[in-house]
């Protein structure tokens, strides 16, 4: 056996793996998006598995929350940005990898410039604006996405947009033409069982394997679904063939962020309005101040608000600010509106 494969000795030991299933692992080219709870299992494995080329995307820095599912940090990374410790941690972990780190938000003016030098793609991002991104950037360029995706105790798993004797496989927007993103909460919102997101994460990198590898039947034109709370699991049929044409990025909306110690300085001086877009339950659990419209009903609003001259949002993590930022914007491109950045970690109570 060649040395420099020794510490694969027992995948290469799988039958029809042999040491060609090796080289194509090395040879590899694999970009992991969102180095969170989803991209930290996948990118482990991958690291272990020896892909020879694994960059990780993602713009974040490690906060206290991350911990019970993000298993590349610890105390000691709090504000450390996640694509420099997870490159850190991975390439200490196999050495003869390259690690490449994208520190860096995903817009449509960068996506596709990033995926370019990419064989295949791991989709572990937390809001659906990247996604539908992502995913029509890969179809673009011709390149499969392994999806994944976890809430509560549900999580999925699925092969996007992989060559076939017919054209293409479904993608994304197959399944999910379109999503209202303020309706479904993430994870910091709604809650989530940690080892589930090891779990879909370890799938999404078993399929990357199988694809370099050319080993086993991909999750393509079907979504796996599994339960963490009964482990039962079912496979959903999709279809043989994409169904839907893309021939362009949809333009992503910049959204102002405030930090908090900005936000402070702003509600001093009385020169902008704060606008809570958590639900009522929440509100009344802890009280942060200023009006309170929940995100649900920011549509029936926005004409009020972008005739305000300042206004920031505010929510538990910083996602649903966002959310009614872009909801503002879309109506009215010049309104004078901002999310607080991080949410409600960084206020004080009333």
């Amino acid at each position: 056996m060649n040395s420099e494969f020794l510490r694969y000795s027992c995948q290469i030991a799988l039958p029809g793996f042999t040491e060609h299933g090796q080289q194509l692992l090395q040879d590899a080219r694999v970009l992991v998006i969102g180095a969170g709870g989803l991209g930290c299992p996948a990118a482990q494995y991958l690291a272990g598995a020896g892909i020879g080329t694994l960059g990780i995307a993602d713009f974040d820095t490690v906060s206290e929350t991350n911990l019970h599912r993000q298993v590349l940090y610890g105390p000691a990374d709090f504000g450390r940005k996640k694509v420099e410790v997870a490159c850190e941690r991975l390439q200490k972990h196999n050495p003869g990898i390259k690690l490449v780190p994208h520190d860096m938000r995903i817009t449509s003016q960068n996506v596709m410039e990033l995926i370019a030098d990419y064989d295949i793609l791991v989709d572990g991002t937390d809001n659906f604006e990247t996604r539908y991104l992502l995913n029509d950037a890969a179809v673009l360029r011709g390149i499969p996405v392994v999806y994944g995706a976890i809430y509560q105790f549900e999580g999925q798993a699925a092969v996007w947009n992989v060559k076939t004797s017919r054209g293409k496989s479904p993608n994304y927007r197959d399944l999910f033409p379109t999503v209202n993103a303020w309706q479904i909460p993430n994870c910091a919102d709604g809650g989530v069982i940690p080892t589930l997101a090891g779990i879909i994460g370890c799938m999404q990198a078993n399929e990357v394997i199988k694809y370099v590898t050319k080993t086993g039947e991909l999750l393509a034109g079907k979504i796996l679904v599994f339960d963490a709370q009964t482990l039962q699991s079912r496979v959903i049929k999709i279809g043989d063939q994409t169904q839907v044409h893309i021939s362009k990025l949809v333009e992503t909306i910049e959204i102002p962020t405030l930090t908090a110690e900005e936000l402070k300085k702003e509600l001093a001086n009385n020169s902008v309005n704060l606008i809570d877009v958590r639900t009522a339950e929440e509100r009344e659990e802890l009280n942060f101040g200023g009006d309170h419209i929940a995100i649900s009903e920011i549509l029936n609003h926005v004409d009020e608000i972008a005739k305000n001259s300042k206004t920031v949002f505010y929510c538990a993590t910083g996602k649903r600010s966002a959310e009614a930022v872009k909801i503002v914007k879309n109506k009215y491109p010049d309104a004078n509106v901002f999310t607080l950045e991080g949410g409600t970690r960084f206020m004080e109570p009333d």
